[in-house]
């Protein structure tokens, strides 16, 4: 898996998607990592199950490289989701960033995830010991 947009139901690999963006002349890399809590609101949360859109989600996600990399020129980005089934501690999400420096990793790999949170259509449904929600994606 090489890719550095990538939407699978196959569990996520922090150490691949971080070799996505290593390069000798970037020092900062920052790795945001989403990972399924085992409570919500003190609600016991069993599994989480996503569903996306995938051409349009892939399509967002893109938009968000570029993004990234107009605002941090030198900036290098993967972005890998996880749909279907997770369990508990499972990763749903990462996004690794590379840039010359640590502050712009830190800048662009939170932009990141903010965008992916406000933009890609993924859906998140919770499941509980009494019951099961869809959670809006968009707080």
């Amino acid at each position: 898996m090489s890719e550095l947009i990538h939407i699978t139901d196959q569990p996520l690999d922090i150490k691949q998607v971080t070799a996505l963006v290593a390069a000798p002349s970037l020092g900062g890399v920052n790795v945001f990592v989403g990972a399924v809590r085992n409570q919500t609101k003190e609600k016991k949360v069993i599994r989480l199950e996503y569903e996306a859109y995938e051409p349009m989600a892939i399509s967002e996600m893109k938009k968000i490289v570029q993004q990234v990399k107009e605002k941090w020129s030198q900036a290098s980005i993967a972005i890998h989701h996880r749909i279907g089934l997770l369990q508990t501690g499972e990763a749903a999400v990462i996004i690794a960033v590379a840039t010359p420096h640590r502050a712009d990793a830190f800048a662009a790999c939170q932009f990141a995830i903010d965008t992916l949170k406000e933009t890609v259509p993924i859906w998140k449904k919770e499941v509980f010991e009494d019951g099961e929600v869809w959670v809006s994606a968009h707080p």
